[in-house]
C-alpha cells in the first residue's frame, strides 16, 4: 500500500482524499478543488449555521419520536385480506404534494418563504397598530388578499388536475378471484393477498406473483416497459412496479427575484434612516422610522408575486394551446421560465430517443453484402436452395451435376445465404405465440384447440427485440419459424415444408461472454449443429481466421447499426455425447460451477466457420437528429444516460447524431480501484473535444474518489454517454451537475426507472406513450414525442423568460416610482411622514389602472417562433441571466428615480392654489407615464395589449367622476390641468423614448439582426 501510494503521488492528477491533498505536486494540473473550511463562531452562524442546528434538532426529534420498527415475517392469506395481521398501505397512487389538512398551511408556507409576501405581511399587520396607522386597513390587506387568492387558486387548480390524473389510474378496473366468483374491483382497492386476474395487455396494477397462466409450460411473457422503458417481451415468474412522488421545485427566476427584493428592502432601510436623520430624530424618532417604512412599502410591490404567477399560467396555457406540440400537458405550473435557463440535458435512450424497435438493415457473407434494396435476391437464393434440398429429398436418384462452372458459383453463393438465414432462424429465444380463436375458453388444457395457427396469426416473443426483428426477417425471405418449445422447433421453407429441430442444448446470453448459443439436431438428417452469436469483440477469437469480420463490423458500427457475428460448428455424434457428459458433470460441480461450466463450453468454442454478419438498427424516434442539432446550437450539452451495453450506447449515440462522424469517442476503460482510475482520468484529460463514454462501474469508483475531477472533465466534453446506469446513478449524476456547475439541468424520460433522474432535475420532462405514464405523472412538463423538446425549449422557454424578466422588472419600476415621489413630497415638506396618496388610489393605482397593460407584457415577444426555431443560437444568451441581472436592475431603478422625481417636482412647480391640485397632477402624470412606458417596453405589439391599455385609461377616466375626495372636479376638466399633466408626462417619458432608439441604432439586440 505505501509503494502504491507513493506511486500515486507521482501522478499528475489533483487528489480529492485527505490523505492526498498534503502534496501541493498534485494539483500542478488541474484548476483548484473547491476546499471549503468549516468556519465558527458568528459569521458561521449567519451564513447558514442556524439552519444546520435547526435541521439537526429536527431529525433529534424525529429520531426520537419514530418508534423502531420490528422487522418479522410477513404472512399472506391468499384470498383472504382481511385475516391479514399486519397493516399495508393502499394500492394506489399519489402525485399530489398535499391532502386536506395541509393544503392551506403548505401553501401559506410556500408563499411566506419568500421574504416579499412575508415583509407585506408583516407591514399589514401593523396597521393594527393605531400609533403606525397610516391609511385604511383595505389599503394593505385588499392587495395582500388578493395576491394569496390567486395563489391559492392556481395550487388548487393543479392540485386537483393530479388528483384528476391519479384517480383515473387508480379507477382501472381488474378481476379479483373469490369463493364467489369473479368480481371487479378497482385498482386501489386491491389488497396484499387478493387473487388477481390480470388479462392479455393488461397493465400489472401492483407488485404481484404470478401462480398460474394459461400456458401449459406455466411461462408468462411481460413487459417492463413502466419500469425501464423496454418494450420488447421478457420471460418472467414474478414481476413488480412502483410508485413514486414526484418533487416540488421554485424556479431560479423567483430565486433571483427574491434576492432583488431582499436588495429592494436594504434600499427602503435606508431611505427611511436616511429621513430620519434629515428630520433630526425630533420627538419618538423610531416611531417616524416605522412610519417612513411603511410608506415607502411600495417599493417592494406585492404585486410583484401574483403578476408573476398569473403569467406562468399564461404560459403554460401557451404551451398547451400550441398546434405544433400537441399534447403537451404543463403539470408544475411555477416553472416554465425554467425551460429558458437550460444548459444541460439528460435523456435516456430505449423509448426516448429511439423506439425500441430494430429493422434488419444488412447481410454481409465476407464476399457479398446484402442491404434493404437487396433482400429479394436473399429471398431467391434461399428459395433456389430449399427447393434444391426438397428434391434431394424426393427424389431416389441423386441430382445431376451441374454442367458449367457458372451454376456452381450460384449454387455456392446460394448455399451460404441459404446457412446463414438458417443459422439466424435457429439460434434465438423467440417464441412465436397465437391468438386463441374468438370465443375460445382460455383454459390451459384447450389452448392448443382454441388457438389459430394462421400466418396473420402469429407473434413473437423474446428477450430482446434485436432477436424478433432477424427472426422476423428470416421470415421475410422465406424461413419461418412456426413452433418452438423447450425441446424443439420448427421451420416452414418457402415451400411450405416443415423441418423440425431437436434443441439439445441453449446458452444463453450472458452480458461478461456477449454471445448465446443453441445446440440442435436436424431431425431430418439426424445432423448435429452448434450455432453461436455474438459481438465481434467476443466473437473474433472464436471463429477461424478471416481478414474481414473486424473491418466490416467497424463499418456497420460507424454507420449506426448493431452487429452480430453469426458462426457454426457441425459436430459427430461422438463429439456432442463427450461434450453433455463433461457439461453435466460440470454442471453438478459444488465449486466454482460457472468456472467450469464455461471451460467445458469453451471446448467447443474453437475453429467455428464464420457464416455472416448482421446489422440491425434500433429506429430512432422521429426528427430526433434535427431535435438533437438545434438543443446543441442552441449551447445545451446533452448527456444520455442509459442502462443498455456500451456497444448498444455508442451505436445510438452515432446513429443519433449525439455524437457527430467527424467527432472522437473516448470509451471510459473498466477501472475497479482508485489508482485504475487515476490512470484513466489522466488518460482522459490528455484528449480534446472528444465525446465521453462511460459504464456505471467506472462510474461509480471514480465517483468515489475522485468526484469533483470527473465532473469537471465531463462537463468540458460536448456529449457524454453513460452506460449501464441504474435510475439511483441517474439521479445522482444530476444532482453532481447541479451542484458543481450550478446550472439549471433537465432530465426527459419515458420509463419508471427516469422518474428518480426526473425529480432531481430542475426541470423534468417525461414523454407519454407505449411505454407508459410513470415518468409522464412525476415529471413538469409531459410531452408525446421527442422531437417537441425543441420547440417547448427554444421557443417557448426562451419567451417564458424573457417575458417573466421584463415582467418582474417593470413591477418593480411601477412601485420605485411612486416611492420616489413619496420621497421627493416628504423631502419638500420637512421630511413628515405624512402620505401622499391615500386609500383607493394607492389600490387603484397597482389594480384597474396598470394592471392589465403590465400584464399583458405576458404576449409580447422579439422573434416569432419560426426565427426562433430557424436560429436556435438565440437561446445562448438566456443561460447568462441577461435578461434579469443587477445591471439591468440598476438601469430599472435609475429610470424609476428619474421619473418620479420629474412627476413630482413637475407638480409642485406647476400648481398654483390648492394642494388637491398637485395630487390631480402628478396622480394622472403617473398614470398616463405608465401606460406610455408599457408601450416603450413592448416589441411585438398584440391586439390585446392595445386593448388593455384604452381599457386601463378608459377606467382611470370614468372612475376621476367618483374620486371627489382626492380630485377637484372642476379643476381637471380645464386646459390648465391638460397642458400641465402632458407636459409632465413628455418630460418624463421622451427622453426615455429617444435613449432608446439611439441604443437600438448603435447596439443593436441579436434578434433585432434578424428582423426586417
Amino acid at each position: 500500500m505505501e509503494d502504491e501510494s507513493a506511486h500515486l503521488d507521482e501522478m499528475p492528477l489533483m487528489m480529492s482524499e485527505e490523505g492526498f491533498e498534503n502534496d501541493e505536486s498534485d494539483y500542478h494540473s488541474l484548476p483548484r478543488a473547491r476546499i471549503t473550511q468549516r468556519t465558527h463562531g458568528l459569521e458561521w452562524f449567519v451564513c447558514g449555521g442556524w439552519k444546520f442546528l435547526c435541521t439537526s434538532c429536527c431529525d433529534w426529534l424525529i429520531n426520537v419520536c419514530q418508534r423502531k420498527r420490528e422487522l418479522r415475517a410477513r404472512t399472506v392469506w391468499l384470498g383472504h385480506p382481511e385475516k391479514c395481521e399486519e397493516k399495508h398501505p393502499r394500492n394506489s397512487i399519489k402525485n399530489q404534494k398535499y391532502n386536506v389538512f395541509t393544503f392551506i398551511p403548505g401553501v401559506l408556507y410556500e408563499q411566506f418563504k419568500f421574504f416579499l409576501n412575508l415583509y407585506f405581511l408583516v407591514v399589514s399587520c401593523s396597521q393594527f397598530v393605531p400609533a403606525l396607522k397610516i391609511g385604511y386597513l383595505y389599503t394593505y390587506w385588499a392587495p395582500l388578499g388578493f395576491v394569496l387568492a390567486v395563489t391559492i387558486t392556481r395550487e388548487a387548480i393543479d392540485e386537483f388536475r393530479r388528483f384528476q390524473r391519479d384517480k383515473e389510474v387508480n379507477s382501472q378496473l381488474y378481476s379479483k378471484l373469490t369463493v364467489r366468483g369473479k368480481v371487479q374491483v378497482k385498482s386501489s382497492d386491491i389488497q396484499v393477498g387478493d387473487l388477481i386476474i390480470v388479462e392479455k395487455n393488461q397493465r400489472v396494477p401492483s407488485d404481484m406473483v404470478f401462480l398460474r397462466t394459461s400456458e401449459k409450460a406455466g411461462s408468462c411473457f411481460i413487459r417492463t416497459d413502466q419500469l425501464d422503458g423496454e418494450t420488447d417481451w421478457k420471460l418472467k415468474v414474478a414481476v413488480s412496479c412502483t410508485q413514486r412522488l414526484p418533487a416540488l421545485g421554485v424556479g431560479l427566476l423567483d430565486l433571483e427575484l427574491n434576492q432583488l427584493t431582499k436588495a429592494l428592502f436594504l434600499a427602503l432601510v435606508a431611505l427611511s434612516v436616511v429621513m430620519v436623520t434629515l428630520q433630526g430624530f425630533v420627538g419618538p424618532w423610531y416611531r417616524s422610522l416605522f412610519r417612513f417604512l411603511l410608506l415607502f412599502s411600495y417599493i417592494i410591490p406585492i404585486s410583484l408575486r401574483v403578476n408573476l404567477d398569473m403569467g406562468k399560467a399564461a404560459y403554460g396555457w401557451l404551451i398547451m394551446a400550441d398546434g405544433s406540440i400537441p399534447g403537451t400537458v404543463v403539470r408544475t405550473s411555477t416553472i416554465p421560465e425554467e425551460l429558458g435557463r437550460l444548459v444541460y440535458l439528460l435523456t435516456d435512450k430505449t423509448g426516448t430517443l429511439t423506439q425500441n424497435e430494430m429493422v434488419f438493415k444488412r447481410l454481409h457473407l465476407g464476399t457479398v453484402s446484402y442491404g434493404a434494396d437487396t433482400m429479394d435476391e436473399i429471398q431467391r437464393h434461399v428459395r433456389e436452395c430449399c427447393s434444391q434440398l426438397h428434391s434431394q429429398d424426393t427424389s431416389s436418384t441423386p441430382p445431376r451435376k451441374a454442367q458449367s462452372s457458372a451454376p456452381k458459383v450460384r449454387k455456392s453463393v446460394s448455399s451460404r445465404v441459404h446457412e446463414a438465414v438458417k443459422a439466424i432462424a435457429l439460434c434465438h429465444n423467440v417464441t412465436p405465440v397465437y391468438e386463441p380463436r374468438a370465443g375460445g375458453t382460455g383454459d390451459a388444457e384447450h389452448a392448443e384447440v382454441d388457438q389459430d395457427f394462421s400466418d396473420e396469426n402469429r407473434t413473437y416473443q423474446a428477450a430482446s427485440p434485436d432477436e424478433v426483428a432477424l427472426v422476423q426477417w428470416t421470415e421475410s425471405v422465406g424461413l419461418t419459424l412456426v413452433n418452438r418449445d423447450l425441446t424443439s422447433m420448427q421451420l416452414r421453407t418457402p415451400s411450405g415444408q416443415i423441418l423440425t429441430y431437436s434443441v439439445l442444448q441453449t446458452f444463453p446470453f450472458t452480458s461478461e461472454g456477449k454471445r448465446m448459443g443453441v445446440i440442435v439436431r436436424d431431425e431430418s438428417t439426424a445432423e448435429i449443429t452448434f450455432y453461436m452469436k455474438g459481438a465481434d469483440v467476443a466473437m473474433s477469437a472464436i471463429v477461424q481466421y478471416n481478414d474481414w469480420l473486424e473491418e466490416e463490423c467497424g463499418n456497420m458500427a460507424r454507420e449506426g447499426l448493431r452487429t452480430l457475428v453469426v458462426a457454426k460448428r457441425t459436430l459427430t455424434e461422438e463429439q456432442y455425447q463427450d461434450f453433455e457428459s463433461r457439461h453435466a458433470q460440470a454442471r453438478l460441480s459444488v465449486h466454482d460451477r460457472a468456472l467450469k461450466v464455461a471451460a467445458v463450453l469453451e471446448s467447443l468454442e474453437r475453429d467455428m466457420q464464420l457464416l455472416c454478419v448482421t446489422g440491425v438498427e434500433d429506429r430512432l424516434q422521429e426528427h430526433v437528429r434535427p431535435t438533437l442539432e438545434t438543443l446543441r446550437n442552441a449551447g445545451i450539452k446533452i448527456w444520455m444516460l442509459t442502462g443498455d451495453k456500451l456497444e448498444t450506447a455508442t451505436c445510438i449515440a452515432k446513429s443519433s447524431h449525439l455524437v457527430s462522424r467527424t467527432q472522437d469517442i473516448h470509451v471510459f476503460r473498466p477501472v475497479t480501484s482508485r489508482g485504475e482510475a487515476h490512470l484513466e482520468l489522466n488518460a482522459f484529460r490528455r484528449k480534446h473535444d472528444c465525446a465521453l463514454v462511460i459504464s456505471g462501474d467506472s462510474l461509480e469508483v471514480c465517483l468515489r474518489y475522485y468526484e469533483h475531477e470527473l465532473v469537471e472533465l465531463a462537463c468540458q466534453c460536448p456529449a457524454v454517454v453513460c452506460c449501464r446506469c441504474s435510475p439511483t446513478q441517474k439521479a445522482r449524476i444530476v444532482q453532481l451537475l447541479r451542484q458543481h456547475t450550478h446550472r439549471r439541468t433537465c432530465a426527459i424520460g419515458d420509463g419508471g426507472n427516469d422518474v428518480s433522474m426526473i425529480q432531481a432535475a430542475d426541470c423534468g420532462i417525461g414523454i407519454e406513450g407505449k411505454e407508459g405514464k410513470a415518468a409522464s405523472l412525476a415529471a413538469d412538463f409531459s410531452i408525446r414525442r421527442f422531437e417537441h423538446v425543441g420547440r417547448l425549449l427554444v421557443v417557448h422557454g426562451r419567451s417564458s423568460y424573457k417575458r417573466s424578466a421584463a415582467l418582474g422588472q417593470f413591477v418593480m419600476h411601477r412601485g420605485l416610482v411612486i416611492s420616489t415621489m413619496q420621497a421627493v413630497f416628504s423631502s419638500v415638506f420637512y421630511f413628515a411622514s405624512v402620505p401622499l396618496y391615500q386609500g383607493f388610489l394607492m389600490v387603484g393605482y397597482a389594480t384597474v389602472y396598470t394592471m392589465f397593460p403590465v400584464f399583458s407584457l405576458v404576449l409580447d415577444q422579439d422573434v416569432k417562433p419560426e426565427m426562433a426555431m430557424l436560429y436556435p443560437e438565440l437561446y445562448k444568451d438566456l443561460t447568462k441571466g441577461r435578461s434579469l441581472s443587477f445591471k439591468t436592475f440598476l438601469i430599472w431603478v435609475l429610470i424609476s428615480v428619474y421619473q418620479g422625481g420629474i412627476l413630482m417636482y413637475g407638480a409642485l412647480v406647476l400648481f398654483e392654489s390648492e394642494f388637491v391640485h398637485v395630487v390631480a397632477i402628478s396622480f394622472t402624470a403617473l398614470v398616463l407615464t405608465e401606460l406610455l412606458m408599457v408601450a416603450l417596453t413592448v416589441r411585438t405589439w398584440h391586439w390585446l395589449m392595445v386593448v388593455a391599455e384604452f381599457l386601463s385609461l378608459g377606467c382611470y377616466v370614468a372612475s376621476l367622476a367618483f374620486l371627489n375626495e382626492y380630485f377637484d372636479v372642476a379643476f381637471i376638466t380645464t386646459m390648465t390641468f391638460l397642458w400641465k399633466v402632458s407636459a409632465i408626462t413628455v418630460v418624463s417619458c421622451l427622453p426615455l423614448y429617444v435613449l432608446k432608439h439611439l441604443k437600438r441604432k448603435l447596439s443593436p439586440p441579436s434578434y433585432s439582426k434578424l428582423t426586417p
